[in-house]
């Protein structure tokens, strides 16, 4: 693809984007730059990551009876302090790290929902390419947008796909609209145009898993709530990481300690995670 930007305001190009550090860091983070496969690699590892939250709860509820909300004991043993950290972390994320894990597992899944979107919602629409064949001459692209927003003027256009890419058919603009106020913005109306007389074939609401699609991806980054949100979902962040590298620590300790000296921990604190 070739990106161009424009100053809405002034039509004014802007001058061309460069990928920067943080593109990179995105591309790790969905795929570690080895393609599709990898993505759906990382979607398995987030259901997984769902599961050890959903266990992590089921031990926590019994052992948490024994001990006040927030118990961090000292004077024993440095595994012992390590395991009360990682409960109280873990429940404090509990809510938050479960929303990440399953919007970024979703995320992940977007080529194959977007394909059965197309193979089932827009069936009737891709049986109507035959009507016209599609040749050098295209309609009008602001012709199409207009038509499609005047079935739905108080909705804002938000992309326009042409013919062939994902988000559309080999014969049609795509012309995607939302929602106006903050919670629709994320919601998307998509309307058919036939690219080449600009006839205006259908708009379709899209099915509640492409919704669902749509609506994980700005939660998984904390997209919603500006800068503020983002600081918090940073601060979440580092807390997880606190969780899982103490678990990790606890699990090593656990393999590598003598049975005895686990055996007196388990005893001494009632310890059952």
């Amino acid at each position: 693809m070739h990106f161009l930007a424009f100053d809405a305001r002034t039509g004014t190009k802007m001058p061309p984007y460069v990928p920067g550090v943080m593109a990179f860091i995105l591309k790790l983070h969905t795929d570690m730059f080895l393609g599709f496969w990898a993505e759906i690699f990382l979607g398995v590892m987030g259901l997984l990551f769902f599961a050890a939250i959903v266990s992590g709860v089921v031990l926590y509820a019994p052992f948490m009876a024994k001990l006040d909300f927030g118990t961090l004991r000292r004077g024993r043993s440095k595994r012992l302090g390590w395991l009360d950290r990682h409960n109280l972390l873990g429940i404090v994320t509990l809510v938050w790290a479960s929303v990440v894990g399953v919007t970024g597992t979703i995320n992940t899944f977007v080529v194959p929902i977007t394909a059965i979107w197309k193979s089932n919602g827009l069936a009737e629409i891709i049986a109507s390419e035959t009507r016209t064949p599609l040749g050098p001459q295209r309609a009008s692209v602001q012709a199409a947008l207009d038509v499609v927003q005047r079935k739905a003027p108080e909705m804002k256009p938000q992309f326009i796909a042409f013919p062939g890419v994902v988000f559309s058919s080999q014969h049609h603009y795509a012309v995607f609209l939302k929602g106006a106020t903050p919670l629709t913005s994320r919601l998307l109306l998509p309307g058919f145009v036939d690219a080449a007389t600009g006839r205006l074939d259908a708009v379709v609401p899209m099915p509640w898993y492409m919704q669902a699609m749509l609506l994980a991806q700005p939660l998984h980054f904390g997209n919603y709530g500006g800068l503020a949100m983002k600081i918090v979902w940073a601060i979440f962040d580092i807390l997880t990481i606190i969780v899982l590298g103490s678990g990790l620590y606890l699990w090593l300790r656990r393999r590598g300690g003598p049975s005895d000296q686990r055996v007196r921990e388990v005893v001494m604190a009632g310890e059952i995670a």
